[in-house]
């Protein structure tokens, strides 16, 4: 009777674990660290309102919320005036800039290429230039000390990335979509309305959130183009506070740590638009 000779199985392959890089997480967490050190600062000393500069210590061992108090007394008004103006700024930038993207994407617009660089350069010019040269023409229109005046001057901060951002997703859209829109009926308006502002969702947020950012954080223009009290946002508030507050330094960080809550709510919320709008035009 024949007998079978097994055969021994062979052993299962090691796994190789990856070895944890914990130098370069440790150089992360450094750099991190060091980033974020202002910040911390910033909210330590907005906690501890009776100290100066010099006596601030590393942790605050009495939390006062006063000069929170303090801050929200003297420039709530700064900031519901920072936030109706990055709004009408966002409104305008995207309200230019969408059609603009659509135009350079999918139509075939002769000297295409040539816009959108130039439209590139025009982000290297410096703000004071652009400052200097509005108030001249904001002064024959009537627009300086104007809501819509700063608005305008805003939005041309964020336009620029707008445009470029919103082309490269918008030239990845099949062309067969908004043929087969045009087929069944509606116009070049409607098709972009209701067919690619749709599908340009997380650009469209992605662009909308860095033009409220840049009108959130404007000095330049507000600083140029306001000579009253009439339009003042929060940053050139703060700038005003700080020489009138220059011994109160817990109401001045108070005050910057308010300003930049409305910007980091947003970014928290849009993170994910964000980095599938930046991304989203990358691969066809």
């Amino acid at each position: 009777m024949a007998t079978t000779t097994q055969i021994p199985a062979a052993p299962a392959p090691a796994v190789h674990r990856p070895k944890r890089r914990w130098g370069a997480t440790a150089f992360g967490v450094v750099v991190l660290a060091v980033m974020l050190f202002p910040l911390y600062w910033m909210i330590n000393t907005a906690l501890q309102p009776d100290a100066s500069l010099v006596d601030v210590g590393p942790v605050p061992t009495a939390i006062d919320f006063s000069g929170f108090t303090s801050a929200i007394t003297e420039q709530g008004t700064n900031l519901l005036t920072s936030l109706a103006v990055a709004l009408g700024a966002v409104a305008i930038c995207l309200a230019i800039s969408a059609p603009a993207a659509y135009g350079l994407a999918q139509f075939k617009l002769r000297g295409s290429r040539t816009i959108v660089f130039g439209t590139l350069i025009t982000q290297m010019v410096p703000g004071i230039v652009i400052a200097n040269a509005l108030y001249s023409a904001y002064v024959d229109l009537g627009l300086v000390n104007s809501y819509f005046g700063l608005m305008l001057a805003d939005a041309s901060l964020g336009i620029p990335f707008a445009i470029v951002l919103m082309r490269s997703f918008m030239v990845s859209i099949p062309r067969e979509v908004i043929e087969a829109a045009e087929v069944d009926g509606a116009g070049r308006v409607r098709t972009f309305l209701q067919v690619v502002l749709p599908m340009s969702r997380n650009s469209l947020i992605t662009a909308g959130l860095f033009s409220f950012l840049y009108a959130w954080s404007d000095f330049m223009f507000a600083l140029t183009l306001n000579t009253t009290d009439d339009v003042k946002p929060i940053t050139l508030g703060i700038y005003q506070y700080i020489g009138a507050h220059v011994g109160d330094w817990g109401s001045v960080m108070a005050a910057s740590v308010l300003s930049a809550v409305p910007a980091a709510v947003l970014l928290v919320l849009s993170q994910k638009y964000i980095a599938a709008g930046i991304t989203g035009g990358s691969v066809k």
